[in-house]
């Protein structure tokens, strides 16, 4: 299987086109989204509204988290520069995250998908699993011990202790001759970045009368957000019927307005497009993703699902 099985030059050429604008709406599109969030807990405050606005911020954090994928593979905008700062300040800071440190990770992921060198094969292996195993991840994505886990590691990574993995797995990097001094350097280099991108969204809610709101980013980074980027990743690879086969390791999945919202933004759930030309920006995977439908590339064997439900049906054993 390769693209231009499916593509002509003259396709691939236009795919790859990068657009500025379409860059800008992209981001503007998930802000937008941020702000609304904010904006009904903070007009409306109850515990319903809250609810809502942490189930959006954490599907946007997820679209925080694929600005800067995609940026990583300097997708979206036309110059490098633009890719890396923006993908940075809009993407991965916020999130606690590093575009520029993000990419040799992520690039590792796309040589190696699905073997046992594969950095995200924690995050899509162990299903289909037990309903009951299925609600007790859930569970700990929503109660926040996912992310409190999670983000104690990408603070150790930050400081230099652990090498910067985040699929799951815990590479301690040699501390011999490293001194209290060094580690707060290394430290600070990594962190100020993100801190600086937190405190500017901590400002903005102060300026607008409702500092308060901060603690919403902060709970949905610890919840929501985790339960968004464990759906996202059973669709993208889990339950698979070859794990070494590049056409069969990798799915598309269709979303709905909500799937969207949490579990799809930037189009990322043309997953298997993306796999098969990594460098195509993420505004044209719906064009890519109709030519190799057309030509039959999921009748030759590409995975394609109709929803996310569907997907958390293929994640839950079934009984007999």
């Amino acid at each position: 299987m390769h693209v231009n099985d499916y593509l002509s030059k003259e396709e691939i050429k236009q795919l790859l086109k990068k657009s500025d604008l379409k860059a800008a709406i992209e981001f503007l599109h998930t802000w937008l989204w941020i702000a609304f969030a904010f904006a009904l807990a903070g007009f409306f405050p109850n515990p319903f509204t809250i609810i809502i606005s942490m189930f959006i911020l954490g599907g946007k954090q997820l679209a925080c988290a694929i600005i800067m994928h995609d940026c990583s593979h300097r997708s979206m905008f036309t110059s490098n520069g633009a890719n890396d700062f923006w993908g940075n300040w809009l993407g991965g800071y916020p999130i606690l995250h590093d575009t520029i440190r993000y990419r040799p990770y992520h690039l590792t992921h796309h040589v190696k998908t699905g073997t046992t060198e594969d950095p995200d094969l924690s995050l899509t292996k162990g299903y289909p699993t037990t309903i009951a195993s299925f609600i007790r991840k859930v569970v700990r994505d929503l109660l926040g011990a996912t992310g409190i886990k999670g983000y104690i590691g990408v603070l150790a990574m930050h400081f230099g202790i652990l090498k910067y993995e985040l699929g799951g797995r815990i590479e301690k990097l040699n501390q011999k001759g490293r001194n209290i001094g060094e580690i707060i350097s290394t430290s600070i280099k990594n962190l100020a970045g993100p801190v600086t991108a937190n405190l500017i969204l901590f400002g903005i809610l102060w300026l607008a009368g409702a500092p308060w709101l901060y603690l919403l980013w902060v709970g949905s980074l610890l919840t929501t957000y985790n339960f968004s980027i464990r759906i996202r990743s059973i669709a993208e690879h889990s339950v698979v019927p070859d794990q070494l086969d590049d056409m069969r390791n990798t799915r598309t999945t269709y979303a709905n307005f909500f799937e969207k919202i949490l579990f799809a933004p930037h189009h990322v759930n043309y997953h298997a497009e993306h796999h098969l030309l990594m460098t195509v920006p993420s505004y044209n995977l719906p064009a890519m993703h109709q030519l190799i439908k057309e030509r039959g590339y999921f009748r030759d064997g590409g995975l394609l699902e109709n929803n996310y439900v569907s997907i958390i049906k293929l994640a839950i054993k079934k009984t007999p």
